[in-house]
This record gives C-alpha cells, structure tokens and sequence, in this order.
C-alpha cells in the first residue's frame, strides 16, 4: 500500500530507548487515504514515541470496511524503495501488480511479500468480488548492506499450528517450531494469533527481539494489560515469554518483532533511505519515469505523482 498523504512527513527513525516499561501501549493515528469514500487507516508506526519495533518501521490496520460505501482500495503505481512490503488481510481479496512483472491476488491467510530495494512501483486495487475489505499493511526497513538489492515478490501461505489454545499462521520468520520461507533480510518475526474466549497462553518468543502486539479484534491483554482494537502493545527485548490472554470475546492478533534494528533510517512518502540527497534523488527519479522503477504492466490508469518535498532539509524531528 502507498502511503497516500499529501504532506508527508519525514522521519530520520532509529531505535531511541523508551522508558523501561513491562508494555507500553501505542495509540493509533487515524489516516484518511484520499478523497470523501476513500478508505481509511489506523496507523500506529511509526510515531513520535516508538520508530521501529525490530525492523518493522510502518503499521496500518483498516477495516472491515463495507466496499459499497468505502469504495475498497485503489491505489495506482507508486513506488518504494530500501524497504518490503507486508501485505496481510482478514477479509476481501486485492490484486497485486508490481515493476518486476508480478501479478498476484493477496487473499486472507496468505502473504504477499514485496522487496522494494534498490526501487520498485506496483498498484493495489480491491477486486469486484470483494465487498468487506479488512487487513493490515505493514513494512520494513531494510539494512543498509541489502536495501540496494535487486527488486522481488514473493507469496507465502502459512500452515496454521496450534500452540495450547491458539492457532498460530507464521508469515515470516519462526515461532512455536513453525517457520516461514519467505526471505527475510535481518532476524525478525512475525505471525496470526487467533486465541478463543477465555484462553491464556504463555508465548515462547526470542529474548533478544523487540516485540508488539497488535489487536485486529476482540478482548486481549499482553502480559496483564489490556489492549484495545488497533492498538499496538510494544516489549522491549530482554523477555522470553509473552502472556496473551483472551477476554469475553475471541482474540485475533499479529505479533511482530525483531532484532533492534541499530540504524538510523529517513522515511519520507513511500521511500526509506539514509541521506536528504537520497530521498531527493529517488523523488527525481520517479517523477522523471526513471529506470529504477520499471512500468506496472496491465493497471488501466495513471501512475500516483509524488507530492512536493517540503523546503527545508529532510532531517531528524528534534
């Protein structure tokens, strides 16, 4: 999904530490994507107390939206750079096209992965199928030694695992001895919980990894705090289990986590990179139709303008 706001802000993210804190809750930032029908998104990455959890830098959780009166997604080519794309949904389906020849149908359960490196567009549009739309997108940052890599798609479809009453979907990385293949580029995780009413588990999870906990619906809290829909409860590494505990209603969750990702990156519109000139010149690029973003083939439509960067350096906020 392209970020979509007309006045971007940038951000120079890195792993400032927090006050020590068992879970510290993040509270999401509702982000209208476009005109009056368009959807709509609860954003809780990156924000200004909380950058980075691992290398995960960008959360957005939307619906169930009702397409009829939301008009679903219909984002046109955009572009990326030094960064994946998660793609993720609970409901409807979207069809996927990207620069390097991909065309895939993102559906419940299933993984969409796209690696942007060295650049990258692609277009998102709900299908004519589709008339309740609800997911989440997600993104990472990639490390400096690979975010010039050669541009890729990759779809994976987890096996669900139960682990005590929850039924475990890992998309990426490994949990409770399942483990996904699709590549990642620096230790990370992440995974579907689905917990029943009432149900408490004590989740295995890597120490050394920073984590968060987002509540796509239900009653959960996370280690004794509760946690409300689209709420993102964030652990500092250092913890070896994780208690999730299910309220009056079933809980379904996405768990994500890494290692702390130790690099200072700048994140403006859709692109991550390291420098003010970086960002300048991917801009440049796009808008100049530049070989580092090939042509999305087969979306009946113009591709989406970048919008103006703002008059001063791209820098840290203080």
């Amino acid at each position: 999904m392209s970020n979509l706001e007309k006045h971007p802000i940038e951000q120079a993210l890195d792993d400032a530490p927090l006050t020590p804190a068992p879970v510290t809750i993040l509270e999401p930032r509702d982000v209208p994507l476009g005109g009056p029908r368009a959807m709509s998104v609860r954003r809780t990455l990156p924000q200004r107390s909380r950058s980075l959890i691992g290398p995960w830098c960008f959360v957005d959780h939307y619906g169930p939206d009702l397409v009829a009166e939301k008009g679903g997604m219909v984002v046109p080519p955009h572009p990326h750079t030094g960064l994946q794309t998660v793609s993720w949904l609970f409901a409807g389906e979207i069809e996927h096209r990207d620069g390097v020849g991909s065309h895939a149908m993102v559906r419940p359960g299933e993984l969409n992965l796209m690696t942007a490196g060295s650049g990258i567009a692609h277009s998102e549009v709900s299908t004519a199928a589709t008339t309740v739309l609800h997911g989440a997108q997600l993104w990472l940052a990639l490390p400096d030694d690979s975010r010039h890599s050669a541009p890729m798609f990759e779809h994976y479809v987890p096996e669900p695992v139960a682990f005590g009453d929850a039924t475990v979907r890992v998309f990426l990385g490994s949990l409770v001895g399942s483990t996904s293949t699709a590549h990642a580029f620096s230790p990370l995780v992440g995974a579907q919980l689905d917990l029943p009413a009432g149900a408490t588990i004590d989740l295995p999870v890597e120490s050394g990894f920073e984590h968060g906990v987002l509540l796509d619906a239900g009653d959960l809290s996370v280690d004794g705090e509760p946690l409300a829909p689209s709420h993102l409860a964030f652990l500092e590494a250092g913890a070896s289990t994780i208690r999730l505990q299910a309220g009056a209603r079933d809980a379904r969750l996405l768990l994500i986590g890494g290692a702390p990702f130790g690099e200072r990156i700048l994140m403006w519109w859709n692109f991550i990179g390291r420098t003010h000139e970086e960002i300048v010149e991917y801009r440049a690029d796009w808008q100049a139709g530049a070989s580092r973003f090939a042509p999305v083939l087969g979306y009946d439509g113009s591709r989406l303008p970048a919008p103006e960067l703002p008059g001063v350096r791209l820098r840290p906020r203080d």
